[in-house]
């Protein structure tokens, strides 16, 4: 299989007056990093540490001009690990692809092999971008859950940011593994759409916030997928049953947590960090699997929007508007 050595690409670049403008401009293969794997990307998607990155944001990419996307799913063109041969359809996501090394919003990468997962049967490279770090990491929180001894007939389980990637596809997954689901709604109305892909009730942010500073509440879940951080996680932590399960992805809310120990030492209640970007091959690979059969959703289109690689600069700028629901999918090859 053979590839240009020119290539279309995404680039943020950094200004003289400290502003970032993004265009998509001809790169070489020449000016990708180090790697033993080269990918022709057909799909990416749109995830908000990628808006972060192509808005500057230091704390995700250090050095610009910068290519992002976390999310690659694609053919390999070459490689020279044995583990890979041209022709494999493969998924790369996490580690730091699109961080601080090129990503999926260019037509090509080149990736340590270490990072590529073979695609499972079950799954297109398109579906495998639908669900891209979003879904995967919605797959391990739930995964984690589970694994933790919460049960569906143990109660209702509640997701935060539950319109968002995360949180729309735990929601999905949970309730396809007979889960009663409670979705935490946004500022904007979306109770159709969460019922529509399988939240049994939904409720406001405030009702899922409460701010009184008590130590604890009335227990009222069995667990609490947590995608947003700040006060919506405390609480959660408050109002999960005895012996119960929280778990902890983002912090788009806040990074603090105003929490006593009391809900762990009174209740037994455990909280899980869901770390995606670097979690270990083998579960990475497993869980991939799951999502490909057992916690595949039939519903997935329902959770997606795709767009031409021409309108990437458009919906990067719909989510810093706060537009985004679900999952935004980039046909990069144009396939």
């Amino acid at each position: 299989m053979t590839r240009p050595n020119e290539f279309k690409a995404l680039v943020v670049t950094e200004t003289e007056e400290k502003q970032f403008t993004r265009r998509i401009e001809t790169k070489t293969i020449e000016d990708l990093p180090d790697g033993d794997v080269i990918v022709k990307v057909h799909f990416s998607s749109l995830n908000y540490k990628d808006f972060l990155s192509a808005t500057g944001n230091r704390g995700v990419t250090r050095n610009y001009p910068h290519t992002p996307g976390i999310d690659a799913s694609g053919v390999v063109v070459e490689s020279s690990a044995s583990a890979f041969a041209p022709g494999d359809e493969v998924i790369v996501t996490s580690y730091d692809l699109g961080m601080n090394t090129a990503g999926g919003y260019g037509e090509y990468i080149r990736v340590p092999s270490g990072w590529v997962v073979p695609l499972p049967s079950g799954l297109t490279l398109r579906e495998a971008m639908i669900y891209g770090t979003a879904g995967f990491t919605a797959a391990l929180s739930v995964w984690r859950m589970v694994e933790n001894g919460v049960k569906p007939e143990h109660g209702d389980i509640l997701v935060s940011g539950a319109t968002g990637g995360v949180g729309s596809i735990a929601v999905s997954i949970l309730a396809k593994s007979g889960y009663g689901v409670v979705a935490v709604n946004g500022v904007v109305d979306e109770s159709e759409y969460l019922k529509a892909i399988g939240a049994r009730d939904v409720i406001s942010i405030e009702e899922a916030t409460d701010t009184s500073g008590r130590p604890m509440l009335k227990s009222r879940w069995a667990g609490s997928i947590d995608t947003v951080g700040g006060d919506i996680l405390a609480t959660s932590i408050k109002t999960v049953n005895p012996n119960g399960t929280v778990t902890c992805c983002g912090n788009v809310a806040s990074h603090e947590l105003p929490l006593n120990v009391y809900p762990f030492i009174l209740r037994g209640v455990t909280l899980i960090g869901i770390d995606s970007q670097n979690c270990p091959m083998p579960i990475r690979a497993q869980t991939w699997e799951k999502l490909a059969s057992d916690w595949k959703i039939e519903w997935l289109e329902k959770l997606t929007t795709e767009a031409p690689f021409e309108d990437l600069n458009a919906k990067i700028e719909l989510m810093g508007q706060g537009k985004h629901k679900g999952r935004t999918i980039i046909n990069i090859a144009g396939v």
